[in-house]
């Protein structure tokens, strides 16, 4: 199979939270949902791809000093210069996995000479990927897990890390995609916790008592801020509503957000939090913890003594450090236990990192771990290809909080609306007020028809609905969020 690419075509639509999502040193209450259209020749046929993601504060890259406006622009920077590489690799005929390595690649040899950070870069490429894998897979008429069995895409694992060579990507997926996926919710740094601290009149579960109740939750991430002082009474009562309501056990995770600058000083705040007698039931069922030290030393030589004498410590994971591909196997060498997948880093760095991760599993000490975090996807594109590419790692629980901190689809037309809740009859339903919103039944999302659709979403979005990305920039539509 080869394909050219003939166009591609930007759009946002502006989104707002339904209250504050504090993580690390933002607090997003907007974002620009970016659509991203692709004009494709598959073997002689036209068809279009479509990807789409939220663009949030602070995470691609986390410095303090700089204003949104500036951060919103690196990131549309990386995806139009990712357009650009993607167009020319294509302008002839080719086959998918030559003309990814020519956008990895190119893309990174610009960011280097860019100083643009490797994550960041990295999403330009994701979005670009996403969006012709979708064409790839309408063109073919199959999901993208038959599609990556087939190996009509020509993924070479070996010619992504030499370390991979022999193994194929049938190797790091599952043998059928996982037909149901548990939600870990998430707890932010300023999430309500009970009705103590207020209400919110929108037909959605606010509180975090109210979302176990709601929806039947068994799985949690929890934020920490880094101080014991501010910590331990909100984890206390953390604990206290999980315990109280979840009668059937838990389990959770805690995101340390780069909040240290060195593992030593983490390793005494978890011994603090895990002292408190409060707080045992949530260290007995603690999976994970994920990225605390900061990106800037997260990777450094001294991080590998504490790991690696750290026997009674927790599986701990890269996150924001999880840029490169160079990155994870760095971080295995220094005696991190694995990394999470996201969409925004990208699906064949996702399938090589799920690959080394089994090739590596019998010197992993504690065994690998592949977990699932969110980015406040929500559908029904973004978070339907995230979930696509979740069920078919076998990724048994995943991040999910687009539907916690957005409401539900109602910032897309009805006609919209009405075509997901159409297609994906188990995995969305229409909530009282009219709009459609996750249907998520004892803790879990049914993936079945997600499975089903050519890479997740299933449906034909009309992106002239949504301004185009260069209109929406000239008015100022920066200065709006």
């Amino acid at each position: 199979m080869t394909f050219s690419l003939e166009s591609f075509h930007f759009h946002v639509l502006p989104m707002h939270t339904r209250f504050p999502f504090k993580y690390g040193i933002a607090s997003m209450n907007a974002l620009p949902h970016l659509f991203v259209t692709v004009n494709l020749v598959v073997d002689g046929k036209a068809v279009s791809g479509l990807a789409s993601e939220g663009l949030p504060p602070k995470w691609f890259t986390k410095n303090p000093d700089t204003p949104f406006e500036l951060d919103l622009a690196e990131m549309i920077a990386v995806i139009q210069n990712a357009s650009r590489i993607a167009r020319l690799a294509a302008e002839k005929p080719t086959g998918f996995f030559t003309w990814w390595q020519n956008l990895y690649a190119e893309q990174s040899n610009w960011a280097k000479v860019k100083e643009v950070p490797s994550l960041l870069a990295n999403l330009g490429v994701s979005l670009i990927e996403r969006s012709v894998l979708d064409g790839l897979c309408k063109a073919l008429g199959q999901p993208l897990h038959a599609v990556l069995r087939s190996d009509v895409l020509g993924i070479d694992l070996g010619a992504v890390r030499e370390e991979l060579r022999g193994m194929r990507v049938t190797d790091a997926i599952a043998p059928t995609p996982l037909s149901h996926i548990h939600v870990r919710h998430t707890v932010g740094l300023g999430d309500p916790l009970s009705t103590a601290d207020g209400t919110l009149d929108d037909g959605l579960p606010y509180t975090l008592e109210e979302n176990i109740r709601a929806y039947g939750l068994r799985y949690f991430k929890i934020k920490v801020c880094g101080k014991p002082e501010t910590d331990l009474p909100r984890l206390r009562e953390i604990t206290r509503i999980i315990t109280a309501n979840c009668i059937a056990g838990f389990h959770a995770t805690l995101d340390g957000n780069e909040q240290f600058y060195d593992l030593a000083s983490f390793r005494e705040f978890y011994a603090t939090l895990s002292a408190d007698a409060a707080l045992a039931p949530l260290f007995q069922n603690l999976l994970l913890i994920e990225q605390p030290l900061h990106r800037s030393q997260a990777l450094n030589d001294d991080v590998a003594a504490t790991l690696q004498s750290w026997t009674e410590g927790p599986g701990m994971i890269i996150d924001e450090s999880d840029g490169s591909l160079s990155d994870l196997p760095r971080a295995l060498d220094l005696g991190y236990r694995g990394t999470s997948h996201k969409n925004c880093k990208g699906i064949v760095k996702g399938l090589a990192n799920a690959a080394l991760l089994k090739k590596r599993t019998p010197v992993i000490r504690g065994g690998p771990i592949l977990s699932g975090e969110d980015l406040a996807n929500v559908g029904p594109v973004s978070l339907l290809q995230d979930l696509s590419v979740m069920a078919l790692l076998g990724v048994t629980h995943v991040e999910r909080n687009g539907h916690h901190y957005f409401r539900g689809l109602s910032m897309h037309s009805p006609a919209t609306q009405d075509a997901v809740l159409t297609t994906h009859a188990g995995l969305y339903h229409r909530h009282a007020q009219g709009f459609a919103t996750l249907n998520i039944e004892n803790g879990r999302l049914d993936l079945q028809s997600v499975n089903a659709a050519p890479f997740g979403c299933g449906i034909t979005i009309d992106v002239s609905q949504f301004e185009p990305l260069n209109a929406w920039i000239k008015r100022g539509g920066m200065g709006e969020l």
